[in-house]
């Protein structure tokens, strides 16, 4: 038996389809190179610091779709939008976090912000009605990998580090909550990580509602 009562996961490349074949999908609509996304937005260092940006809180998502699509070349009209608007639920691991919620385990979501309008990731998911703990960070005016962000979705899931394990699709973010005590599982492919939540948490989390 598992002495972990709590399970905390990432939302997007967690409990959505993969965010990759997504922008690989949108640079070939826009008639992009290969890898413009990435290397604009996540390499180049003004990209870096605008996307984190975003993620705290300190731009709005209309600044960033402004600066992203002048760095790319493209309409800047709902950019954000454009981009991800291919995301669908991930069932498996849906499906995983309310059988984990039926054995009495708390749920919550810990998700870097992509901002919330005039896109919202996070629309039709009904995370407050499903989840027992949401924490976005640009409503704490920090992201992941903070060590505080972990702290304030630990407090409000009233559970120490050590009884929660934490899921997510980027590697450095997994190793941050491992290094404050959680159990991490990195999220390369859905079936394998509810079979490693199974183990970590002793509940069967394919069972049939």
């Amino acid at each position: 038996m598992s002495n972990r009562t709590g399970l905390i996961l990432d939302f997007g490349g967690v409990l959505t389809t993969p965010l990759l074949p997504v922008v690989l999908a949108f640079e070939q609509r826009e008639g992009l190179p290969q890898g413009a996304c990435i290397s604009a937005l996540y390499q180049d260092e003004e990209g870096v610091r605008i996307t984190s940006d975003l993620e705290r809180g300190a731009v709005s998502q209309t600044e960033w779709n402004e600066i992203a699509g002048k760095k790319l070349g493209v309409s800047s009209d709902n950019l954000m939008g454009r981009i991800f608007g291919g995301l669908r639920p991930e069932p498996l691991l849906i499906n995983a976090a309310a059988a984990a919620r039926r054995a009495g385990i708390k749920v919550g979501i810990l998700s870097n912000s992509v901002g919330l309008a005039p896109w919202d990731l996070y629309d039709g998911y009904e995370l407050e009605k499903l989840y027992d703990a949401v924490v976005i960070s640009e409503h704490y005016q920090m992201r992941k990998p903070d060590a505080e962000l972990f702290e304030a979705a630990l407090k409000l899931m009233d559970l120490p580090a050590e009884q929660c394990v934490f899921v997510d699709d980027t590697e450095a973010y997994v190793q941050a909550a491992e290094q404050l005590g959680l159990a991490g599982v990195h999220n390369k492919d859905p079936k394998q990580t509810v079979t490693d939540l199974s183990n970590l948490l002793g509940v069967d989390l394919t069972a049939a509602p």
